[in-house]
């Protein structure tokens, strides 16, 4: 089946199929349903034609999220008219976290991170029914709602008192327009920015950490470590990555700059035996 953009191609044949069974589908670039019902919530969305194989096209009612005892899937489109329930194995796949497999008889999706099995299927009549699947509905939608960057990007076309507003660290309106009244920044013209999305970005809360658990009575009872890299621009010395190791009890830390991340282990050795000494 295919939207404007092509979406991808319906099975030849849903008959004897169930209203509320799914196949699993290389061909379709979304996952589609016809069951209201199942939808937790519908969003409408603009009319996009959708097309299927034989050039027939069909009306896309919205989008939502899919939970049943059996199935939890985001970003499900809702199709009315449409003749089977669709798992896109492209939109399971987009996100990197999981692994679709296939036998001559059965089908297979796997987290990566947890290892665990997340859906599971069996083929009939040469389609891949699926029994269960379980794509966290909440986690997908926080790892898609992510800045989009391209509105931070100053071009040509912004203005100058918004390009003086960001070269001068997002300086507020009205030191920006004192700037301007002292001719420190030539013939500016002063213009509304406040629909910067930087200084919507920081003023932000951030959600707070979890309540620690870990006790630690004296220095180095506990150590916590993070390795970061790589980095898009080298130190000066040529190091990319770093690895930092924080005493839980005192809360110091210490950095350590590499050029490759294989110098982690060596560095590890070092400081073990910095503390224990």
């Amino acid at each position: 089946m295919s939207a404007s953009s092509s979406i991808g191609q319906l099975p030849h044949s849903s008959s004897g199929m169930s209203h509320s069974e799914w196949v699993l589908d290389s061909g379709a670039s979304y996952h589609m349903s016809s069951d209201s019902s199942s939808f937790t919530s519908v969003s409408p969305l603009s009319s996009i034609p959708v097309m299927t194989a034989d050039g027939t096209q069909i009306p896309l009612a919205g989008v939502g999220s899919v939970v049943t005892p059996h199935m939890s899937l985001p970003n499900v489109y809702l199709i009315p008219q449409l003749k089977l329930n669709l798992a896109s194995v492209g939109q399971i796949c987009d996100s990197d976290d999981y692994l679709v497999m296939f036998s001559g008889a059965f089908c297979y999706i796997q987290d990566l991170q947890s290892q665990k099995l997340i859906g599971i299927g069996r083929r009939e009549n040469g389609l891949y029914i699926l029994d269960e699947l379980k794509v966290p509905v909440a986690a997908v939608a926080a790892a898609t709602t992510t800045v989009d960057l391209s509105s931070f990007r100053l071009s040509i076309s912004s203005s100058s008192f918004y390009l003086w507003h960001s070269c001068l660290g997002h300086v507020s309106s009205s030191r920006l327009r004192f700037l301007a009244s002292t001719g420190a920044l030539g013939n500016l013209k002063t213009c509304d920015i406040c629909d910067c999305s930087g200084c919507k970005l920081a003023k932000f809360s951030a959600l707070s950490f979890n309540r620690s658990i870990s006790v630690s009575s004296s220095p180095f009872d506990l150590i916590h470590s993070d390795e970061w890299g790589p980095s898009p621009v080298a130190t000066k010395g040529g190091s990319r990555y770093y690895v930092s190791f924080i005493d839980d009890h005192t809360r110091y830390c210490w950095v350590y700059l590499m050029k490759h991340r294989s110098e982690f282990f060596e560095i590890y050795a070092a400081f073990r035996a910095l503390i224990q000494t």
